[in-house]
């Protein structure tokens, strides 16, 4: 009896090529495109995972495939566990990473669920990323192979009980490959441009998202320097995050950077760009892919955002869940509200929200 799958289809290359492979490979393929976007977001983007057009488009590949698909509206679901998480983030004076959140509380806890609905042995997507077995028998999560499109960092609060039911089709393929699969197959999306940003942010602009979102929230208050003067006017805690230069208004003989952000005083402190290197962080809500905290630190390559080229550090646990992590050399701009997430060679070990430095 063939196995069945339920497949989450974004109506892009990499889930209609997964779509493809998988059939080839034998299973009974279900295509579940999760709409996600809420209907009054103003303008959605045409390459947007989980709008109108990925259903579509989504659609129209299973047609072509001879399989079957299902649409899964979970605007609400969305809104409330994402967007105001985002916008809760940013009021916070933390820098939010909606892709991680989405992934933990809404695409895998979803299609999971909707597989066991219609009776599936799995459920599989188009990340770059891979899943084997150890030599224990614990599932162990891995970067994809093309280093260039690797999504592990997305996917560390995957599960043991999660990563059984998973299949990451495209792990040991490369973008290139893909995108050639695609139109060797003939695939109606083969030349879709690639989805990009944050999905429900148009036109990658989160500035102009946030004073739709929440225009009660951005109140102008003070930018102070290193040394308590104050030195400009910001134009609401939303708008800035660790590390930006953009937007500072400020004439200064040297480039002045967001150092930290006060949310409870409503001000942000500026600095130079030296100011930005920090050796340690702390770190809470720590996931382990084992499913279980290591008793005593660990050495470990750290990524303290997903385009950071990685860091070694020490990881060391502490109790309720928290971690702090040394640097064997500083590093500049950590932000809290972003995921730092461990690495062992090519294994994702876990990791943590990032809550302060120093």
């Amino acid at each position: 009896m063939r196995k069945k799958v339920i497949l989450g289809m974004s109506g892009g290359v990499d889930s209609s090529v997964a779509a493809a492979l998988l059939k080839r490979q034998g299973y009974e393929v279900i295509g579940v495109t999760l709409v996600l976007l809420p209907r009054d977001l103003d303008g959605e983007r045409a390459d947007a995972c989980c709008g109108a057009q990925a259903v579509e488009d989504a659609r129209a590949v299973c047609d072509q495939l001879d399989i079957r698909f299902h649409a899964a509206n979970r605007r609400e679901k969305f809104r409330t566990g994402v967007i105001d998480y985002f916008c809760d983030e940013y009021v916070g004076g933390r820098t939010p990473n909606p892709c991680v959140v989405c992934n933990r509380d809404i695409k895998f806890p979803e299609l999971l669920r909707l597989a066991q609905i219609l009776d599936a042995d799995c459920v599989a997507t188009g990340h770059y990323a891979r899943i084997d077995r150890g030599e224990s028998g614990q599932f162990r999560l891995l970067k994809g192979i093309d280093e260039t499109k690797d999504q592990s960092y997305f996917l560390f609060t995957l599960t043991q009980a999660m990563l059984a039911k998973i299949i990451f089709p495209l792990g040991e393929m490369t973008k290139e490959e893909v995108r050639r699969l695609a139109g060797e197959m003939g695939l109606k999306v083969h030349g879709k441009p690639e989805s990009q940003e944050v999905c429900f942010v148009a036109e990658n602009r989160y500035d102009s998202f946030l004073k739709k979102w929440i225009p009660e929230k951005l109140q102008l208050g003070p930018i102070y320097d290193t040394a308590g003067r104050q030195i400009g006017q910001h134009k609401g805690i939303p708008l800035y995050t660790i590390g930006q230069r953009r937007g500072m208004g400020i004439a200064h003989k040297k480039p002045l950077y967001v150092l930290s952000i006060d949310a409870e005083n409503n001000g942000i402190v500026a600095g130079p760009d030296e100011e930005l290197l920090k050796i340690e962080l702390a770190a809470g809500e720590a996931a382990w892919v084992s499913g279980e905290s290591p008793s005593k630190p660990l050495e470990s390559d750290v990524k303290i955002r997903y385009n950071h080229p990685g860091a070694k550090a020490v990881v060391t646990p502490l109790e309720d869940g928290r971690v702090k992590l040394v640097f064997e050399k500083p590093e500049r701009a950590i932000t809290p509200g972003q995921a730092a997430v461990f690495y062992r060679g090519e294994t994702i070990l876990g990791g943590a929200w990032i809550e302060s430095s120093s």
